[in-house]
């Protein structure tokens, strides 16, 4: 194939893969796609360990580098902020009302050592040292997921000849990030896991590469509910360069995710893919569980705190939540829950990561053999 996004990235197919998990990344680049490494939760050394493993098995193919710039956070502007003294700013009735749902599904609350000068989560300044430790190896895509990419993002990226990327979900938010300089947009529409918008990725795609035309010829890769190559046809019908996928990759037997957690999905449907602040304190969608539905909907949900403070409350909760479950406790599993998309009701069984490529290709050529049969008629 030859798109715009081929010849960015140096690939033959035009399938990116957003994943936390570097098997997953390695496998997908291999098979002929593009994978791209989440690196929200990452410090330089950790980053640094991970991408000499996926330079180790990679087989020299081209791979990426997801990270997050929040514009909005309650913490933006301050500098010097510690994972340590923004828990303190957690209200107490936040704290208690998390450990009476562990309680009830009779889970001890278990906390990670945290040092006494590590970074609160999604802290901008070590994102920028991630970027910074990350060009230490051959990236070829840097990518923002919340909000336009920092200036120094975008200069890092110029001054390495890496395409910068950065997620959006209106078609205003494209109008900004193309009058910023980013090279790649990829429009995500609310069928997506994680962080979302609320605009349908059918309605999405046409309209941000309507909005930016006028401006500036910047390929669009369409996100959201992505699940099968016909789905990734369709999108490049409408005018998408290729695809951004995640959800999808959660699945396979290579991914970061729980054997727990891989259950859950098979038995999900679409509409257990909801959109909720309840873990990260800004909109994400993530499967329907325990934990979503008593602070989304019981009376004595204090209601989630805003980026990036309701982290602080959710992480060890859930994490302890997991470990329980994965122990045999049927109630933790009720609590266990991932960012998932809609997409969620596709998924039937655990493939490896290269299968579900070569099935993306086979049914990417089939739905477009079935529009060239329509056109012969």
């Amino acid at each position: 194939m030859k798109t715009a996004i081929c010849d960015m990235l140096g690939i033959e197919f035009p399938l990116l893969a957003f994943s936390h998990c570097r098997d997953v990344v390695a496998a997908v680049s291999r098979a002929g796609g593009f994978g791209v490494l989440g690196a929200t939760s990452h410090t330089p050394q950790s980053i640094r360990e991970e991408l000499r493993w996926i330079d180790d098995h990679v087989d020299g193919k081209p791979y990426g580098l997801d990270v997050l710039f929040a514009e909005n956070m309650a913490t933006a502007g301050e500098t010097d902020v510690t994972y340590k003294s923004l828990a303190q700013r957690v209200p107490p009735q936040h704290a208690a009302f998390a450990q009476d749902l562990l309680r009830k599904a009779d889970v001890t609350l278990t906390t990670r050592e945290v040092r006494e000068d590590a970074a609160q989560p999604f802290d901008p300044g070590q994102a920028m040292a991630v970027l910074e430790a990350a060009f230490e190896h051959p990236i070829r895509l840097i990518a923002n997921a919340l909000g336009v990419p920092p200036p120094a993002m975008i200069e890092m990226g110029k001054r390495h000849g890496v395409p910068v990327a950065a997620l959006v979900g209106a078609k205003e938010h494209a109008i900004r990030q193309v009058n910023a300089g980013v090279d790649i947009l990829v429009a995500q529409g609310t069928e997506a896991g994680g962080h979302c918008g609320e605009v349908t990725t059918l309605v999405l795609v046409p309209e941000v590469i309507r909005a930016i035309k006028p401006i500036r010829d910047v390929p669009v890769l369409a996100a959201g509910g992505i699940m099968t190559g016909a789905q990734m046809a369709a999108c490049m019908a409408m005018g998408a360069a290729g695809a951004w996928t995640g959800s999808v990759w959660l699945a396979t037997v290579e991914s970061e995710t729980s054997e727990i957690f891989r259950e859950k999905m098979i038995e999900a449907s679409s509409r257990d893919a909801v959109r909720t602040r309840c873990r990260t304190g800004k909109p994400a969608r993530q499967l329907r569980s325990a934990w979503t539905e008593a602070w989304d909907r019981d009376p004595a949900s204090p209601g989630a705190l805003p980026m990036p403070m309701q982290t602080l409350v959710s992480e060890n909760a859930l994490r302890s939540a997991d470990r329980a479950a994965a122990a045999g406790n049927a109630k933790a599993r009720e609590m266990v829950t991932y960012f998932v998309g809609q997409g969620v009701g596709l998924i039937d069984s655990v493939r490896s990561a290269g299968q579900v490529v070569q099935e993306f290709k086979e049914d990417f050529l089939e739905a477009v053999q079935r529009m060239d049969d329509l056109l012969a008629e």
